[in-house]
Formats: C-alpha cells, sequence, structure tokens
C-alpha cells in the first residue's frame, strides 16, 4: 500500500496503535505456568474491545488470534497448550485489521530469570531494527534494509534467519514488496518509494540460517537448543526517517 493523504495515515496510525498496545499488555501478562492458548486468548479479548480483526485468522485462517514461538521456535507458532517456564525466550507477532487497514508488529522477550545469551540476542535483534530503519528512506534500494541487518548479525556473531522476510503491508496482511530480505541480496534492484507501507522485520538465530515446519502446517523451527528473536514495526516510507506506526500510547 501507498499512502496517499490523510485520512490513510490516521487509519493505519489507529491500528498500528492497537497491535503495539496489545503486544505490549501479552508482554506484561505472560508468566510462568501459563499456556500459550491462555496468552492468545488475552490478546484476542483485547482485540475484540478495540473493535479490531486478527489479521492471521482473516487473511490465513490460523488458528490462533496471533501468534506464540518459544526458543527455538522462531515464527507462527500456534498457541496451544505448551506452558511457558522461567527462562523461556518468547515471541509474540499480533497483526490485526480494523476499518479496511491492516498492522503488523511483534517483538521477543524473556520469562524471568532472562539469562545473557537470550539477552544479548534480543539487544543485537533490536539494534538489527533500528539499523535498518535508518536506511529506510525513499529513493534508496531497498536492499540497503537486509545489508543493514546482515552486517549488525555478523558483528555481534548471530546468523540471519533467511527464509522469513519483512513484507509490505496496509491494505492487506502481505502487499507488495511481499519479500524484503533481512541479508544483503544484491540482485533485488527495488528502489523504496515515498508512502510505501511496509514492515521490518528482522530474525536473528544463534544457530540456525533457515526454520522448518514442525509439522503442524505453521510453526517454523531452529535447531534444538537453539535461541532465535524477532522485532517488527509497521512504516510509512518518507524522504527522511520512517513513520514508525506501531508505537504503543
Amino acid at each position: 500500500m501507498t499512502v496517499e493523504n490523510d485520512e490513510q495515515l490516521e487509519k493505519l496510525r489507529a491500528i498500528g496503535r492497537i497491535v503495539a498496545n496489545v503486544l505490549r499488555d501479552m508482554q506484561k501478562a505472560a508468566e510462568p505456568g501459563m499456556t500459550t492458548a491462555e496468552l492468545d486468548a488475552i490478546g484476542a479479548k483485547l482485540l475484540e474491545e478495540q473493535g479490531a480483526r486478527s489479521a492471521p485468522q482473516l487473511t490465513y485462517d490460523f488458528p490462533g488470534a496471533t501468534c506464540i514461538s518459544v526458543n527455538e521456535e522462531a515464527a507462527h507458532g500456534i498457541p496451544g497448550e505448551r506452558v511457558l517456564q522461567p527462562g523461556d525466550l518468547v515471541n509474540i507477532d499480533v497483526s490485526a485489521e480494523k476499518d479496511g487497514y491492516f498492522a503488523d508488529t511483534g517483538g521477543s522477550f524473556i520469562i524471568p530469570p532472562a539469562s545473557l545469551p537470550k539477552e544479548r540476542i534480543c539487544r543485537a535483534t533490536r539494534d538489527a531494527l533500528e539499523a535498518a530503519m535508518r536506511e529506510a528512506r525513499a529513493g534508496q534500494p531497498m536492499n540497503r534494509i537486509g545489508k543493514a541487518i546482515e552486517q549488525l548479525a555478523k558483528q555481534r556473531g548471530y546468523r540471519v534467519i533467511r527464509n522469513l522476510c519483512s513484507h509490505g503491508v496496509g491494505g492487506g496482511l502481505h502487499e507488495y514488496p511481499e519479500e524484503i530480505y533481512g541479508y544483503y541480496e544484491p540482485r533485488d534492484r527495488r528502489v523504496l518509494t515515498e508512502g510505501l507501507v511496509i514492515t521490518i522485520e528482522p530474525f536473528l538465530s544463534d544457530r540456525n540460517r533457515y526454520v522448518e515446519d514442525t509439522g503442524d502446517g505453521w510453526t517454523l523451527a531452529g535447531k534444538p537448543g537453539s535461541i532465535n528473536a524477532q522485532y517488527e514495526h509497521t512504516m510509512v516510507i518518507t524522504r527522511g526517517a520512517p513513520i514508525i506506526l506501531t508505537q504503543p500510547g
């Protein structure tokens, strides 16, 4: 989607704020002994209270309101009977629709107590998102986003998960550009344009370059014992710094 007027921008801001608030509140509510299904139910209730609909349910008939992935799981984890344990590295991805507009956000966090390796990968992935957003300017090559992510990952000793990408969003959950690589792809000649609505969502791992379906048709996981982290914002591309839509408030 490309933003063409203030009304579109305000509706994107509204759904962006909703998903950001839901993510924040789900992270606050997570505690040892809770199942991922119970955590997802909190997210579902919060979305409903705001008049928003779960985008993965709406678009793909996903079996949950949000995606919740734990430890070796990197993305698209189905909420279920898995019980959260002290020290778990949890990722929640919240995407939703309201009034025909979509926004997508996500974040990793640790159920206390936090170990140093998990704290480090979370910090590196947040920094990778910040580095990539600094490259997200109208007129710039799209592949500078992935270059920034990959450079920071290498500096910190992590791998980029190559089969998980950022994407366009706004009028639907996944739109042009469908795949914005999290690594440098010199053959990608696309250019960022003013008003384009995209996500940036680096996925870093200590051991995985690729993740695989665990067999449920959705959950993507790496090697047993590995850890992965992801942070995601939805934003509007401008000539300067992007407009971040997924800020809580």
